[in-house]
């Protein structure tokens, strides 16, 4: 049945509420040529009929709240609503950014701690919580990676390796740093292939940045050699956290041997992503690189707190004030909350998930790498009858109430879908969720139309995605 829009309802005459101005109406301060000369072309229809639009409209959205999101790569875990009380404390969020270090002590003790929380995760040994997002986090430490070399006299540096696995924000942060980006091959265990990395390392290798575990899903056990051979260089190795809810608490960035380390704590502590953001991307780094930070960072002297400008040869500011400070709030909060002991649990439990998923379905769907995933893993629908493609998958899970995976990346991996289930998804809702898949695949080869043709049971219908992309309608 189709959606019945606003419109619908209307009928010349009815309205739900009267808008009359006050004495001295406010157009007489408006210019002549702005105000308007025709009614608008609004709907009439009564209050009810108002507030049930608008109540219809935000149904239609999907987020975690409302349903399984296995989006991979993205880590769409339940944010705890713990987390937004602690962040809508008066005393948190009616505090003034540039108020004296003074009047802010609790707040930052609070940066202090989780800088020093997120230190002790991933092994480093100082922390800015400044980047305003994964990607802010890449720029960030790609900054230092490119200052760390002008003060150390090898300015000629100017070559970024990226695995071909990684993800698409790795080599447009290496260029937006005015790097050259240059891409290593796989191996066919989906790790760096180590003789391909030699052959790229030369006295131009400023560093290298990578996943671990990477986009695949799988965890490099070279990785320490990958980094020595970028030591080796005299290059410095950047860890894209994306994946450390596959890790935290049972091994640590440092220990693999790299210098610089961004994450994302809207994805791996709990706080919301998108639209219920905004994101945060804080950097940690070895003792070597304290200096390079964006400054300043919390620091704390006795039983006080203050922001610490001193940085010698600090990036400077990479975003207003200190940054997203109600994120920090809620990262704080779910660190507290679980402890290392949690923590630890949480990467045990997502892991356990996704191999437990991955069972249920790879034997309908094309895998490539048969080790045991980390966090999430990644499929293929390049073997399904008919014609029928991973987008026809993605499509048809809308018709069943899911948001889709994510599809067509890591770009190795030709019809690609990748799947990340979190550590917060219950037994019930994974066995529910590869039944769907399990029958989606069965349709595929008795109903391939109906895939071609999904979703056939949304508002609105499958779109040209690619006309979209490159001739949108931006209003009508």
């Amino acid at each position: 049945m189709k959606e019945k829009l606003i419109f619908d309802y209307t009928r010349p005459g009815k309205t739900g509420v009267l808008c009359s101005g006050p004495a001295g109406s406010p157009e007489r301060h408006l210019p002549a040529d702005l105000i308007r000369k025709d009614y608008a072309n609004l709907p009439e229809v009564s209050e009810v009929e108002t507030v049930r639009h608008f109540t219809r409209l935000s149904q239609l959205n999907y987020g975690v709240d409302s349903g399984f999101y296995p989006l991979g790569s993205c880590t769409m875990k339940y944010n705890p609503k713990i987390n937004e009380k602690t962040a809508s404390l008066e005393g948190f969020a009616g505090l003034h950014p540039m108020i004296p270090d003074s009047l802010a002590q609790g707040a930052l003790r609070l940066i202090c701690e989780l800088q020093e929380y997120l230190c002790r995760i991933t092994g480093m040994q100082a922390c800015s919580l400044q980047p305003a997002a994964g990607a802010s986090g890449e720029f960030t430490g790609l900054l230092m990676m490119r200052r760390w070399h002008q003060v150390k006299g090898t300015a000629h540096k100017n070559e970024i390796i990226i695995p071909d696995s990684a993800h698409g924000t790795n080599p447009a942060s290496v260029a937006l740093t005015g790097f050259r980006v240059v891409e290593v091959k796989s191996n066919s265990q989906g790790w760096v292939d180590i003789e391909a990395l030699k052959q790229v390392v030369n006295e131009n290798t400023a560093g290298l940045m990578i996943t671990n575990p990477n986009t695949l899903g799988l965890f490099d056990g070279n990785i320490r050699q990958v980094a020595d051979i970028i030591h080796a260089a005299g290059g410095l190795v950047h860890y894209d956290g994306a994946n450390l809810n596959a890790i935290m608490g049972k091994c640590r960035p440092f220990d693999m041997g790299f210098d610089i380390v961004h994450m994302n704590l809207h994805k791996t502590f709990s706080t919301p992503h998108g639209g219920g953001g905004p994101g945060s991307g804080p950097v940690t780094v070895t003792k070597e690189l304290r200096d390079f930070l964006p400054g300043p960072i919390a620091a704390r002297s006795g039983d006080s707190f203050f922001m610490d400008h001193d940085l010698k040869h600090t990036i400077g500011k990479v975003t207003g004030f200190h940054g997203n400070f109600a994120v920090m709030v809620k990262a704080y909060t779910y660190i507290r909350m679980l402890g290392s002991a949690g923590l630890k649990a949480a990467s045990e439990t997502a892991v356990l998930n996704a191999n437990y998923l991955l069972k249920l379905l790879d034997q309908h769907l094309k895998r490539d790498f048969p080790q045991f995933c980390m966090h999430e893993f990644v499929l293929s629908g390049r073997e399904l009858p008919n014609g029928v493609h991973t987008l026809d998958i993605a499509k048809r899970l809308l018709d069943y109430g899911y948001h889709a995976p994510t599809i067509y990346f890591p770009l190795i991996v030709k019809e690609a879908i990748m799947i990340e289930p979190t550590e917060t998804e219950s037994l019930e809702t994974l066995d529910a969720f590869a039944s769907t898949m399990v029958r989606i695949c069965e349709e595929a080869a008795a109903n391939p139309e109906l895939l071609k043709q999904a979703p056939v049971s949304t508002p609105v219908r499958r779109l040209d995605e690619v006309n979209a992309a490159r001739k949108p309608v931006l209003c009508a």
